[in-house]
């Protein structure tokens, strides 16, 4: 098991990318459009999603970042899809900021609590309040029906359910880009080359005026195995953002929770 004391960032984020990129096809595709266009990508943030249980908590997950020394920074409350997150940020400017969230299952009906709670007692107890849990993906059986149930109530823990502990997505930063200088640019580029964008409350999100706008891909296909079977289904999207600065000239570094809430999203079930 990795020493999470010795474990920097750089280590972290690759790791998280190697599995994200591997998985989702049209991360490798996108990165390497950009790339063929002469850009150097830089990551603005990644995130994950979990239960508020306090073995697997948002907090558990936040450890290793804080051990590479980031700090919790903003809180976020999604009151409709019943979760709460915050982010993390770090010293140095240029390292990606990190978006947690987890989902309220006692807001839940008993029949998804149940199943639920019966996940989480399956993870080995050597991943209870251990952050090396975010590199593990999914430690517990999964049924398909079950997931479609769950899929009906929480679509986020449906998806939490069938893919466990991942990065959910990557973020293109578009401040860095060089010739791709707006939202807008990027996603004619992004949609002319043939990948569907999330336009759930419209494709962009946010607005200069609120000094952040996002955009982000329709999660991939793809297949996953369930103990009933090998099925289809959503995994991870790549997101887009571009930060403004406010009054003061200091860049905008945090989210905003209604443009988040839509980003979401881009996993919802959709066959």
């Amino acid at each position: 098991m990795i020493n999470t004391t010795t474990m920097n960032k750089e280590v972290i984020f690759q790791k998280l990318w190697d599995r994200y990129s591997t998985e989702n096809p049209s991360v490798k595709a996108i990165h390497t459009l950009f790339e063929q266009e002469g850009e150097k990508i830089i990551n603005d943030h990644i995130a994950f999603r979990t239960f508020n249980d306090p073995r697997i908590s948002k907090e558990v997950l936040a450890k290793h970042f804080e051990n590479a020394g980031y700090k919790r920074m903003q809180d976020y409350d999604f009151e409709a899809k019943k979760l709460k997150a915050f982010h993390l940020d770090h010293p140095d400017e240029d390292a990606p900021k990190v978006f947690i969230s987890e989902l309220l299952v006692e807001a839940f009906s008993d029949e998804t609590q149940k199943v639920i709670r019966q996940a989480i007692e399956e993870i080995p107890d050597e991943y209870y309040n251990n952050p090396d849990i975010i590199f593990q993906g999914r430690l517990w059986d999964a049924e398909h029906s079950t997931y479609q149930k769950l899929a009906q109530e929480s679509e986020y823990a449906a998806w939490v359910y069938a893919h466990g502990y991942k990065a959910n997505h990557f973020t293109i930063f578009i401040n860095k880009l060089k010739k791709i200088t707006t939202i807008e640019q990027l996603n004619d580029f992004v949609e002319k080359n043939g990948y569907p964008l999330n336009n759930s409350g419209g494709k962009i999100k946010g607005t200069p005026e609120e000094l952040l706008q996002q955009s982000s891909t329709l999660a991939d296909i793809i297949e996953v195995s369930f103990n009933d079977g090998t099925y289809k289904i959503p995994s991870c999207f790549y997101e887009f953002a571009r930060r403004f600065p406010d009054e003061n000239g200091v860049l905008y570094g945090g989210f905003i929770a209604k443009s988040a809430d839509k980003i979401f999203e881009s996993t919802d079930f959709r066959m």
